[in-house]
């Protein structure tokens, strides 16, 4: 049931585009973007930065592994993942969508005009 830190590490780094740095006491995962996971020193908890609706649906779906971070990260979305109750399927879910958010955003490409367009 529980998924600890090396399995963690693989699946965050199995993600497109995904790296891995320090970022203060913890390890962040990263897109060249920004970071969507930080593990936790201990290698127990996993934060994930979710948006304040993805936070709400897997706080309520998995009361047992996930809550809000405390304070202003938790009120934006930041959530504390439980490794230690997690399942795996789960945690997968929520790497994924996590690191959908923090995934580069797709370039537009410039509108052609037509014909009458450019008579105008």
């Amino acid at each position: 049931m529980a998924v600890d830190a090396a399995r963690v590490r693989e699946m965050a780094l199995a993600l497109p585009e995904a790296s891995e740095a320090p970022h203060v006491d913890r390890r962040a995962f990263r897109t060249p973007r920004k970071i969507f996971a930080t593990l936790g020193p201990s290698g127990l908890d996993l934060n994930l930065m979710f948006d304040p609706d993805l936070r709400d649906f897997y706080c309520e779906q998995v009361p047992e592994a996930f809550a809000p971070v405390p304070g202003g990260w938790g009120r934006m979305g930041a959530t504390r993942c439980d490794l230690t109750v997690v399942d795996a399927a789960t945690l997968a879910s929520a790497l994924q969508a996590a690191h959908r958010l923090a995934a580069p955003k797709a370039k537009s490409k410039p509108k052609r005009r037509t014909a009458s367009e450019s008579e105008a």
